[in-house]
């Protein structure tokens, strides 16, 4: 019998599947365990249409059957096309949405070398993006990062039309909550705590200014069918 008692990573499931909510039809592109359990579990609940691969050149189910075939020109084609929400991850992320993974320090002589940009700029450009940091700190949640990966929402509207018109941070979820850009300058915002979090330890772990109401909600529970496919079917 599945216990109705939730987790922290499995609130972190919900809060990463809940990004993908309302999309349709639409490529999920989650990287790392806790989007990917994300985006199966929108899959088999409330969002049927959202289309999932293996990361290569297959169109997969939530149960990991092959579905359909997507070689790569194919798949550069959606990522230019914006049909596509992908949930990266983030070494930095600043208070308007900037996202580094390449390097720690003077790009020209960094101390950390990092992933690279990869492909950062044409995700955050071209397609919804959100973002998963398992551990909220403040050296993930920086005042500036080193290096721009991902592109903000300061950037992109210094950059023009040609930059903000499809850029779209939908949200960051950590280890501690869920976060957003819904303000009058695009500034990071706390949109949920996780059960036990509180807005305190949220702010210690973040080395700029967070924006947030007087009354933060919970992120939500788990449903019993939701607990039920995070540790039977998708872990």
């Amino acid at each position: 019998m599945t216990t109705t008692t939730a987790t922290r990573t499995e609130y972190c499931i919900v809060a990463c599947a809940e990004a993908w909510r309302g999309d349709g039809e639409i490529l999920a592109s989650p990287m790392g365990p806790v989007p990917s359990a994300g985006a199966r579990l929108a899959r088999l609940t409330f969002a049927p249409e959202l289309l999932l691969t293996d990361g290569e050149a297959l169109l997969i189910d939530a149960y990991g059957e092959v579905e359909g075939w997507l070689p790569y020109h194919r798949h550069l084609a959606m990522v230019a096309g914006g049909r596509r929400h992908v949930m990266m991850g983030a070494s930095q992320i600043d208070r308007h949405g900037n996202q580094n993974i390449s390097c720690v320090g003077d790009w020209a002589r960094p101390a950390r070398q990092l992933l690279g940009v990869r492909g950062a700029p044409v995700n955050t450009l071209n397609n919804p993006t959100s973002y998963w940091v398992p551990r909220h700190s403040p050296r993930v949640f920086v005042e500036r990062v080193d290096m721009v990966c991902g592109v903000g929402y300061d950037r992109a509207a210094e950059a023009g039309p040609s930059a903000s018109r499809f850029h779209d941070i939908r949200r960051v979820v950590s280890d501690l909550g869920v976060f957003d850009f819904d303000t009058p300058d695009r500034g990071m915002r706390v949109r949920s705590l996780h059960p036990g979090v509180t807005l305190a330890e949220v702010r210690a772990a973040t080395a700029f200014d967070l924006a947030a109401a007087d009354e933060v909600p919970h992120t939500r529970d788990p449903t019993p069918e939701e607990l039920r496919l995070i540790r039977e079917v998708l872990t």
